[in-house]
C-alpha cells in the first residue's frame, strides 16, 4: 500500500530516543504507530557516526545514566543489543601544580583523594552524598509521572476534563507528601531545588578543586554560572541515574550513543512500528480544528488522529502548524522560548591516549575512564561565564573531556582513540564577528588549553587548519546549532550547540531520561484515540498529543 494511503492511530514526529520510546509503548498498547525521521540515521542526539574511517564518534550526546531502567527492562533493550559500560573512576581533575583529584563510585577511595586537599572535606563528602541521595529518592519517582497542571488555564486555551483535574490533584498531593518525608532536610532541599550551586557547595566544602569539580555538574550544558539560581538542582541529576545498574554511576553505550537508538529501533520494529527514514515532515494537517495527519517534503501524506511531536517547540508549533491554528498568546509564549545555549563540542581522533603532566605514565590509566575536568576553581568558571555574557567565547573555557575508547575498544582502530571535549562557554550569539570567522581560533584555543595539562594532545589529534563548514554531522537536529569539520583526515569537529528537544535538556550532552516519551505514550484515553486536552472551540489547539491518559502496558 502506498505511504500516502496509509493511516495510523498515531504518528510520532522525530526518531530520537523519546520519539522511539513513545512509539514502542504505544505499539505495546495495541496502537498502529508510524515514526517519521528527517535524517537517514535514527537517534536524534543519540547517534554514532563514522566521521573518519575506522573512528566511530558519538557526535552529540556522549554518556548515559538517567535513562530509566524500567524502560530498558520493559522494552527488553538488552536483547536488542544495548550494552552500557560503567565508568570507574568517573571524574579526574588535573591541576597545573602537579596534583589531581580522582573520584568515582568507590566512596572510600574518593574520600582518600579528597583528603589530599582537605581532611574536613573528606569527612563531609559522605554526608553530602547521603543528602543528595535522600532528596533524589524522594523526587525521582515523581519524575516518572506526567506533570500536573496546578494552575487554572483560560477556558479558550483548552478544556480539561474532570478526570484529569482529579488526576492532577492526586499528583500534587503525592508531591506534598513526598516533600514531607524530607523532614529536617526540607529547607536545604528547597534550596537545592531552587537555588544556586555555588553557595551550597561553599557551605559544604572548603577545597576549591572539589567545589569546582562538583560545580560542573550544576552548569554543564547551561548558559549559567554556579551562582545562577537553578544550578543546584542539576547536582541531583548526577546521583539519580541507574541505567548502569548502580545509582549515580554514568557509563558509555557500547558502540557509541547510537547503540541506544539501534536497540530502541529493534524493539519498535518487533512491535510492528513503521519507521520511515528521510521523511521530513513539513506540515501537521489540521481540519476543523482536529489533527488529521502530516504532509511530507516529498508530497506524501500520512494520516492519523493523533500526532506526537518529539522535536522542539519552535519547530513543532511555529513551523509545522499554520499561525491561525493556534492561539496568538500561545504562539507568543512559544516564540519567547530561548534555546540558545553556550556549549560547544569538539570531537577528536587521537593517534595515542593523552598523557597528563600530573599523571605521566603512558597508556590507558584509570584516570582516563571518566570525565576529565579542566576547571580548577569556582572563580575560573565564573570568569568563563562572564566572558560569554559579554558575547564572546570564554578566554579560559571550562572543558569536560571524555575518552570513551578507553572503555570501549570498538570505537577506534587498535592503539587509537576518540576524544570528546564539551566546552563552556561558547555563546551562540556573539557581540561581534561571526562563528565562521572565529570557530577555528576557538577550537585551537581549547586544544591549547588542554595541552597545558596534557602536552601530547594537540599533536596526537593530528588536526589540520583547513575549514569545511557544514562537514560531517552538520545535519544534526539542532534548532540553532552549527557544526564544522576540518578538511584533513582525521579532523576535529566543532559546533556551538544551541539545541533542544522536547522532553530533554537543551544541549547535546547526557540528560537522556526518556521519561517523557514513556509518559506521553501512557497518557492516551482508553479507546478514544484522542489526547486528554480537548479543544472544542476554534481558537483552541488542534489535537497535537503532548499528554495522553494512561494505557495498559
Amino acid at each position: 500500500m502506498p505511504w500516502d494511503e496509509r493511516s495510523y492511530d498515531a504518528i510520532v514526529i522525530g526518531g530520537g530516543h523519546n520519539g522511539l520510546v513513545c512509539a514502542a509503548y504505544l505499539a505495546k498498547a495495541g496502537k498502529r504507530v508510524c515514526v517519521l525521521e528527517r535524517r537517514e540515521v535514527l537517534g536524534g542526539c543519540s547517534v554514532t557516526e563514522q566521521l573518519w574511517p575506522g573512528y566511530r564518534v558519538s557526535t552529540a550526546a556522549y554518556v548515559i545514566s538517567l535513562f530509566l531502567p524500567e524502560i530498558i527492562r520493559e522494552l527488553r533493550l538488552h536483547e536488542y543489543g544495548l550494552k552500557i559500560l560503567p565508568r570507574n573512576p568517573s571524574s579526574f581533575t588535573p591541576l597545573l601544580d602537579g596534583r589531581y583529584l580522582l573520584m568515582g563510585p568507590d566512596e572510600q577511595a574518593s574520600c582518600a583523594e579528597i583528603a589530599k586537599f582537605s581532611r574536613r572535606d573528606a569527612e563531609a563528602y559522605p554526608r553530602y552524598q547521603r543528602f543528595l541521595e535522600r532528596v533524589a529518592e524522594v523526587l525521582e519517582p515523581l519524575l516518572t509521572k506526567p506533570a500536573p497542571d496546578p494552575l487554572p488555564l483560560p477556558r479558550r486555551w483548552r478544556a480539561i476534563s474532570w478526570g484529569k483535574k482529579l488526576h492532577d490533584a492526586q499528583h500534587l498531593w503525592q508531591l506534598f507528601q513526598a516533600l514531607g518525608r524530607l523532614e529536617e532536610d526540607l529547607p536545604e532541599a528547597l534550596e537545592l531545588l531552587l537555588g544556586a550551586a555555588r553557595p551550597l557547595l561553599e557551605r559544604w566544602f572548603e577545597s576549591e578543586v572539589l567545589r569546582a569539580t562538583l560545580a560542573t555538574d550544576g552548569i554543564i550544558g547551561a548558559f549559567a554560572s554556579p551562582s545562577s539560581p537553578g544550578t543546584a538542582y542539576v547536582l541531583l541529576h548526577h546521583v539519580m541515574g541507574r541505567a548502569t545498574g548502580v545509582r549515580g554511576v554514568w557509563g558509555y553505550v557500547q558502540g557509541g550513543m547510537g547503540g541506544l537508538a539501534e536497540a530502541l529501533a529493534g524493539a519498535c520494529q518487533d512491535l510492528k512500528v513503521d519507521i520511515l527514514r528521510e521523511a521530513e515532515v513539513t506540515r501537521i494537517l489540521v481540519e476543523n480544528h482536529q489533527v488529521r495527519g502530516v504532509a511530507l517534503a516529498d508530497h506524501r501524506v500520512v494520516k492519523a488522529p493523533v500526532v506526537a511531536s518529539s522535536i522542539d517547540a519552535h519547530w513543532t508549533f511555529l513551523r509545522l502548524l499554520a499561525p491561525h491554528e493556534l492561539p496568538e498568546s500561545f504562539l507568543k509564549a512559544v516564540s519567547r522560548i530561548d534555546y540558545s545555549s553556550a556549549s560547544a563540542k569538539i570531537n577528536l581522533a587521537l593517534g595515542e591516549p593523552p598523557r597528563f603532566r600530573c599523571w605521566p605514565a603512558s597508556g590507558i590509566g584509570p584516570h582516563l575512564h571518566g570525565t576529565i575536568h579542566i576547571c580548577p576553581t569556582l572563580d575560573y568558571i565564573e570568569q568563563a561565564y562572564a566572558d560569554a555574557r559579554a558575547g564572546w567565547p570564554s578566554t579560559e573555557p571550562v572543558l569536560e573531556v571524555t575518552l570513551p575508547s578507553s572503555v570501549d575498544q570498538t570505537l577506534a582502530p587498535p592503539g587509537k582513540h576518540v576524544m570528546s571535549i564539551f566546552v563552556q562557554y561558547a555563546p551562540y550569539h556573539l557581540a561581534s564577528r561571526s562563528w565562521d570567522e572565529i570557530k577555528e581560533d576557538f577550537a585551537d584555543r581549547c586544544l591549547e588549553l588542554l595541552g597545558r595539562y596534557a602536552p601530547n594532545v594537540p599533536k596526537a589529534g593530528r588536526a589540520s587548519s583547513g575549514v569545511e563548514p557544514g562537514g560531517p554531522g552538520a545535519n544534526l537536529p539542532f534548532d540553532r546549532g552549527q557544526h564544522h569539520a576540518r578538511s584533513d583526515e582525521p579532523p576535529s569537529t566543532f559546533f556551538p550547540a544551541a539545541c533542544s528537544r522536547i522532553c530533554r535538556p537543551p544541549y547535546p550532552g547526557r540528560g537522556f531520561i526518556s521519561v517523557w516519551g514513556r509518559s506521553a505514550s501512557r497518557r492516551w484515553r482508553n479507546g478514544s484515540g484522542r489526547p486528554e486536552c480537548r479543544l472544542p472551540n476554534p481558537q483552541g489547539f488542534p489535537h497535537l498529543a503532548t499528554e495522553m491518559p494512561d494505557v495498559p502496558q
